[in-house]
């Protein structure tokens, strides 16, 4: 069931762009702020140093309040309040991310080492949920792209599959999610390897709350929110088209490549317009979510209608 969110804030309401981009707050990298986390601990803000990106969109910034408390994390709840509620039973150090298949150098990283790869820089992005809401959030990670060059994919890999963290200990409302766990995601490899695919650690200025995905979780941002998966362990390399958990779910409501079409419909719900979250009246939805310009190259000759 959609609960839609009050449409009762103001910009008034909205933190001033100038308190996220302000370094002088984030005395601590991500690095040196792992390193004192030897033991299994749960995820906590801890302020984050990084560099600001020219990937961004000029827009008020989604109040930080709403972005961290009205999301989808089934593992933590179906209903939209619930993952701030319920995820903190995640553990989120150590943590390790395996990197393989078809490539010539297979990794496998803790979260200090992965987070390395490639200087943070913050990008602020427009979100877009398939239930035709959307945000805009101020992401803090490395292009995907840096990872995977260093695993060198080979000529067969063709795709590249996640996989979120699947553990009923530490998720156990995981078992009303109605869903297969757990949870899968892919794209195929130029769509990761595009600029603006994302990793994400940190977000608002410190690294990202269990319910937004910590510790890293991929951001896409023309594709719907689903796409988005969090919390990974493991990327795979691939020749075949991966599998995707809302795809297996229900193939004719979520299709594989689920690029943001206000030209198609949910068969729920439109998809022509979206309803900002803090904003009173909707308004249209872009293609590819207003990043047309940058990826609409990558499905030249693919109905996008067809291959939703």
């Amino acid at each position: 069931m959609l609960i839609r969110k009050p449409a009762d804030l103001r910009y008034s309401d909205v933190t001033p762009k100038d308190t996220y981009l302000n370094r002088r707050r984030f005395m601590a990298t991500v690095p040196a702020a792992l390193g004192v986390l030897a033991l299994p601990r749960r995820a906590e803000a801890v302020p984050l140093t990084f560099s600001k990106s020219s990937y961004t969109v000029d827009e008020k910034l989604t109040p930080k309040d709403d972005a961290t408390h009205y999301n989808n994390y089934y593992e933590f709840g179906t209903q939209k309040e619930e993952p701030a509620r319920y995820a903190n039973t995640l553990v989120t150090s150590p943590w390790t991310v395996d990197v393989g298949g078809l490539v010539n150098k297979p990794q496998k990283y803790d979260l200090a080492s992965v987070i390395k790869v490639a200087p943070l820089e913050e990008r602020i992005y427009r979100m877009r949920c398939v239930e035709a809401w959307s945000m805009v959030i101020p992401w803090i990670g490395f292009p995907l792209s840096a990872l995977l060059k260093q695993v060198e994919p080979n000529a067969r890999a063709k795709y590249v599959a996640f996989q979120t963290l699947h553990d009923p200990k530490q998720m156990p409302r995981g078992r009303y999610a109605g869903i297969d766990l757990p949870y899968v995601e892919g794209l195929r490899l130029d769509e990761a390897m595009h600029p603006l695919a994302l990793l994400a650690v940190g977000v608002y200025g410190e690294t990202l709350p269990n319910q937004n995905g910590a510790p890293i979780r991929l951001v896409v941002p023309w594709k719907y929110g689903f796409k988005g998966i969090k919390s990974i362990v493991k990327i795979t390399l691939t020749d075949k088209e991966p599998p995707s958990t809302w795809n297996i779910t229900n193939a004719r409501e979520y299709g594989f490549y689920s690029n943001v079409n206000p030209q198609v419909d949910h068969p729920r719900w439109t998809q022509a317009s979206e309803r900002r979250i803090g904003e009173l009246f909707k308004r249209k939805t872009l293609p590819f979510n207003g990043y047309a310009d940058q990826v609409a190259s990558l499905y030249s000759g693919i109905d996008l209608r067809k291959f939703y």
